[in-house]
């Protein structure tokens, strides 16, 4: 069988929350072996919701620390924090790499900790670029997303459900181990790489051509709804009150529902009243309301299944919104999805647990979370050395559970 790309790698994961777990996840699902060292009892993340019904234990975590060892020590101790720093000491040229979102720790810094081991790569995740704290929830807010996100004519912000500036923060930091171990790889030299959580959604916001538009053209964009936003997109009702979600990008695909939900004529007789090309996004999205008050009685006039045969043979991008409930029911569609498999975890029971969404030539399934400290011993006996009358002697000096 071939190996996973990172097998072989050895990361030290001092964190909570989402970025840095979700960073570390990543690895491990690449085949990295990723060592999440919490401090006794568990980092606020262990228990936060949401909680599996009946042993509490937190869903949350379990979903962004699958494939991990776990190791919890007494990280106000000096000798726990001794224990970390040996562990990013060892194994070689395959060892070395911390990744943490752990702030204002003068032991767990890169100057620190590089003493012992200059080829050290140390990635940091922080707030915000100075390195004051910041979560997601409130670099969205300085970012303008909320602002822009919502019903139409809504002038209140509307935060997302989906930590977005977290994930793709973590993914930022899975990339920076990848590229700071490549580069070791070629020089022999270790790395400090900071990313900020400010600087991942102000990025964003100019990469997607958010910041220019407001500088450049002077807009003040407004919230859409669920239009979509500079072409033509947007959800409908069927008549049984199912939703669908239509996106017509092309020419093509606009032409196709045109067709399907038979306006030819209405949409031929706007073009040429309005002087507009419905070939062109910009016209589409221009006179978005009257298209879809066209195509809206077509959706209203027949039920969900007959829409979905309909658009099926069709080059239009469509999908039906679901709940989650709907996803995971056993009539879902996950359970037929390559992606996800049946993880029996610990605390929680077996339930769908989805992969790493990357394929290369060999792809493990999903594996469970580990129990908080579950390989706090073995870490220390296989990877420290250390006998059953040292690890006794930690447990009495409290450094251990």
């Amino acid at each position: 069988m071939p190996t996973l790309p990172l097998d072989g790698l050895t990361v030290v994961e001092v964190s909570t929350y989402v970025a840095a777990p979700l960073g570390g996840m990543t690895l491990a699902q690449l085949g990295a072996d990723v060592i999440r060292i919490d401090p006794l009892g568990g980092a606020p993340d262990t228990r936060r919701w949401p909680l599996a019904r009946g042993s509490g234990t937190s869903l949350y975590w379990a979903g962004l620390n699958k494939g991990k060892r776990s190791m919890t020590v007494n990280l106000r101790s000096g000798e726990g924090q001794r224990l970390v720093a040996e562990l990013l000491e060892r194994n070689g040229p395959h060892g070395g790499v911390l990744l943490t979102n752990a702030p204002g720790r003068s032991w767990l810094g890169y100057d620190t900790l590089r003493r012992a081991r200059p080829d050290l790569i140390h990635v940091q995740i922080q707030g915000r670029q100075d390195g004051t704290p910041a979560v997601d929830y409130t670099v969205n807010a300085e970012a303008g997303f909320p602002l822009v996100t919502g019903p139409d004519g809504h002038d209140q912000p509307v935060n997302h459900v989906v930590p977005i500036w977290d994930i793709a923060c973590g993914l930022y930091a899975a990339l920076a181990v990848v590229s700071a171990v490549h580069q070791r790889g070629r020089t022999g030299d270790g790395q400090h790489v900071t990313i900020a959580l400010e600087d991942v959604a102000l990025a964003t916001a100019g990469n997607l051509g958010f910041l220019a538009e407001a500088q450049v053209n002077g807009v003040e964009r407004r919230p859409i709804g669920n239009h979509l936003y500079g072409s033509f997109g947007r959800d409908f009702t069927c008549r049984d009150g199912a939703r669908v979600m239509v996106v017509a990008l092309t020419g093509r695909h606009f032409a196709d529902l045109v067709a399907v939900t038979g306006q030819q004529e209405p949409v031929a007789a706007l073009e040429k009243a309005l002087h507009r090309d419905f070939t062109l996004e910009s016209d589409r999205y221009e006179f978005r309301e009257v298209l879809a008050g066209l195509f809206g009685h077509w959706f209203a006039r027949h039920d969900a299944a007959t829409v979905h045969d309909a658009l099926r043979q069709t080059s239009v991008l469509w999908a039906p919104y679901r709940s989650f409930a709907e996803l995971v029911a056993p009539d879902g569609p996950l359970w037929h999805h390559p992606l996800m498999s049946i993880v029996d975890q610990n605390g929680i029971g077996p339930h769908l647990s989805p992969a790493s969404p990357i394929h290369t030539a060999r792809r493990a399934a999903a594996r469970p979370a580990p129990a908080l400290g579950e390989h706090t011993v073995e870490v220390l006996r296989n990877e420290l050395m250390m006998d059953d009358g040292a690890i006794a002697a930690l447990r009495t000096a409290g450094v251990l559970e």
